[in-house]
């Protein structure tokens, strides 16, 4: 997806998306990441693995279809969740 893309061409998926839910998405996801990065504690990477998984749960699920685009393990696969933060944190900050 390209960096100048406009999010706001969804209009259907953004309408039930408020801007504090894109906000608390973004810092939730960037904080976990940050740390998850820089861990070296394999049961602090599971412990985030754990909360994301949980914070996916109660998300907006408007969001949670946008951001994964369909994929159903998005955010929630262990050999592919480090890139799917990343991915998730660059396409809400996109959105903000």
């Amino acid at each position: 997806m390209n960096q100048n893309q406009d999010y706001n061409g969804d209009a259907l998926l953004l309408g039930s998306i408020t801007r504090d839910c894109i906000e608390s998405a973004y810092c939730f996801i960037h904080q976990k990441l940050r740390v998850f990065e820089f861990s070296t504690n394999p049961t602090q990477r599971d412990d985030i693995e754990y909360a994301i998984a949980q914070y996916v749960e109660g998300m907006n699920p408007q969001l949670y279809l946008l951001l994964s685009q369909g994929r159903t393990e998005f955010l929630l696969d262990h050999v592919n969740f480090e890139k799917d933060m990343h991915e998730a944190q660059e396409k809400l900050e996109g959105m903000m």
